[in-house]
């Protein structure tokens, strides 16, 4: 895709020096404008990412190649003689961290991959309320304040879903991942550094999310925008497929506890707001019905607990 957009990438380091203001306002714009940027410099050591990507990809051709080979031919997907719509060529299995892990339950995984993840996973959930901290300070919000709502009584909630994408014959018949918003809080995604296929939907047109050395990709999720009454935005993202390569992705949601009560802030709500208030856990609950349609309807629909069963269903999907 040929165009003339600069994708938002924000090198962290700066925040500290001569170069904050800028840098906090660039974060800024992102989130306004993007729902999506690119962070550098972040703290994660590139020898643990070096580990987790090199772990992950040996994981799938030993245990998740075969069944990802099984699934097309149970679907009928080898050949891909017409569009698809209601499948995703991927592969995938989820990590729960919090608010108590599975990490040692999760079948074929190595000590070493555990171990690595286990480490990747904490240190990703620490950043994550850094960043967290960084938007209430461009918001005019105390800080702490959006950790404070995502606790609720139990805590946040935090899980990765470890990702392949296996090359595609035929590209233009299926999409790796349908487009949708994401339900949560701040996502983490770590995505391989040369194969791509992610893109956000900005202005009408489908723009590429760059594959960059060591970094790691921040999108908002819809408690995000309902909490700041809509300032920032979660955005409609998706995978393409590719004909060549295996594009991994680590991606790691911070998400509101399961009784976290979601509204505006009421430093940036007006008198008539038009997002509601809920308990997260229900709107999860109508998320996973309805995960790849727009998100306007379900924030409708959470004004009025009737109206939920009234949207079509679709796949449920993982809610940590």
């Amino acid at each position: 895709m040929e165009k003339n957009i600069k994708f938002p990438v924000v090198d962290l380091s700066k925040l500290i020096g001569e170069e904050r203001d800028q840098t906090m306002a660039l974060i800024n714009d992102a989130c306004e404008n993007w729902g999506f940027f690119e962070i550098v410099n972040h703290g994660l050591p590139h020898d643990l990412m070096d580990n987790v990507e090199k772990m992950t990809k040996e994981h799938y051709k030993k245990s998740m190649e075969q069944k990802f080979n099984d699934m097309l031919k149970s679907k009928g997907l080898e050949n891909l003689e017409r569009e698809v719509e209601d499948v995703d060529w991927e592969s995938t299995f989820y990590l729960r961290h919090l608010p108590k892990s599975n990490l040692y339950d999760v079948p074929d995984m190595s000590d070493e991959y555990r171990t690595a993840m286990k480490d990747f996973g904490k240190r990703l959930e620490n950043l994550a309320e850094d960043l967290l901290d960084l938007l209430c300070e461009n918001l005019g919000l105390e800080k702490g304040y959006l950790k404070k709502v995502f606790h609720g009584t139990k805590g946040p909630t935090f899980g990765t879903k470890v990702s392949n994408y296996p090359a595609c014959p035929k590209p233009e018949m299926i999409k790796g991942l349908r487009a949708h918003t994401d339900a949560g809080g701040i996502i983490l995604l770590f995505q391989d550094d040369k194969v791509s296929g992610l893109q956000l939907l900005k202005d009408g047109d489908w723009i590429d999310v760059p594959p960059l050395n060591y970094s790691i990709v921040i999108n908002l999720g819809d408690q995000l925008e309902v909490i700041t009454n809509g300032r920032y935005k979660s955005v409609m993202h998706r995978v393409v497929t590719q004909k060549e390569g295996n594009r991994m992705s680590i991606a790691s949601f911070y998400n509101p506890g399961s009784d976290a009560e979601i509204s505006p802030a009421s430093s940036l709500a007006c008198k008539e707001t038009e997002y509601p208030s809920f308990v997260f856990d229900d709107y999860m609950k109508l998320y996973a019905v309805v995960k790849f349609q727009p998100k306007e309807p379900r924030f409708e629909a959470m004004k009025n607990a009737n109206a939920v069963t009234e949207l079509n269903p679709t796949a449920a999907v993982e809610t940590f």
